[in-house]
């Protein structure tokens, strides 16, 4: 039997499923305009760009803007800030949106539900301005409301934004304000999709409502939290640049310094264009490695992963 090649598949595939190829194509040329497009700037990394000559006439200097970067004082503290603070919104952060879903959903009150579910994910459309600015007035020591409860309670106000024992906190605690209740509804639709069959068997074996969350409602999300874990964890050298630029100051430099600020500053203030490229192309390709991992251990685990 002859067998019919890879290109004929294809077309087949694709004469059968055309509405649905069509519907695709505004996506594809999106991304190819704003994300393939411009990958030909990453060679600004390996030249010593300069605006007047334009990035193909630069002059090529190979690998010498990388051998800036790790000889650099300050970036094994850069990186050190980066990872800490990625991985506390992690293991902080990423449970969040599973618990709010879980206690959404065993809400009764259908009015109470849909209005708690908006309160949650109206944050997520706040800027960052706006929201470092409510927290910076919240934690002021001269008028901030959580100052002047502890005042009113005989201690001395604390200078949260300046402490760099607390200001990763701050991080990490209004980050997790601002996106637990958008990060949730990923999680409710995946409750939504399990077969309700089997809470009514589960409630024939005699289980209560928490020994339903555990072994039905929990492993009926499981593929959904892998796959976001997945690419939380492809994100990890991605502390926030608008959230840190906003909030931190010098006093907390030495916590709060990450990649994206380091390559913020050298950018637009020494106009270190070739640097901030290498820098950047670093934190891309570890990414794309602790991506790869991931999923390849998640798939020797037997999940789907993603891809």
């Amino acid at each position: 039997m002859q067998q019919t090649s890879i290109p004929t598949k294809l077309w087949k595939t694709m004469t059968k499923h055309w509405d649905l190829y069509l519907m695709s194509i505004p996506g594809l040329v999106f991304l190819i305009i704003f994300r393939y497009t411009p990958m030909y700037g990453v060679v600004i990394a390996f030249k010593d760009y300069n605006i007047i000559q334009g990035v193909m006439d630069s002059p090529w200097i190979g690998l010498e803007h990388f051998r800036t970067l790790f000889a650099y004082d300050e970036f094994p503290r850069i990186i050190r800030n980066t990872l800490v603070i990625s991985l506390m919104k992690l293991v902080f952060g990423f449970p969040a949106p599973i618990i709010l879903a879980i206690l959404i959903n065993e809400m009764s009150h259908v009015f109470l539900k849909r209005t708690i579910q908006t309160i949650t994910y109206i944050p997520h459309f706040i800027s960052w301005v706006v929201v470092g600015g409510i927290f910076i007035d919240l934690l002021s020591p001269g008028s901030g409301i959580v100052n002047s409860f502890i005042k009113a309670l005989g201690g001395e106000p604390i200078f949260f934004m300046a402490d760099p024992g607390k200001f990763r906190w701050i991080l990490v605690l209004s980050e997790i304000w601002k996106e637990t209740g958008w990060a949730a509804i990923i999680y409710l639709a995946a409750i939504l999709g399990i077969n309700t069959e089997l809470y009514q068997a589960s409630i024939m074996d005699g289980a209560n409502r928490f020994k339903q969350i555990w072994h039905i409602m929990i492993p009926g999300m499981r593929s959904t939290i892998i796959v976001i874990l997945l690419l939380r964890i492809g994100h990890l050298l991605d502390a926030g640049l608008e959230q840190v630029l906003i909030m931190y100051n010098p006093a907390v430099y030495d916590v709060s310094d990450i990649i994206d600020t380091y390559v913020f500053r050298e950018a637009f203030g020494k106009m270190e264009f070739g640097l901030t490229s290498a820098a950047g192309l670093f934190k891309s390709v570890i990414g794309c490695i602790l991506l790869v991992c991931a999923n390849w251990f998640a798939r020797r685990m037997g999940e789907e992963g993603v891809y």
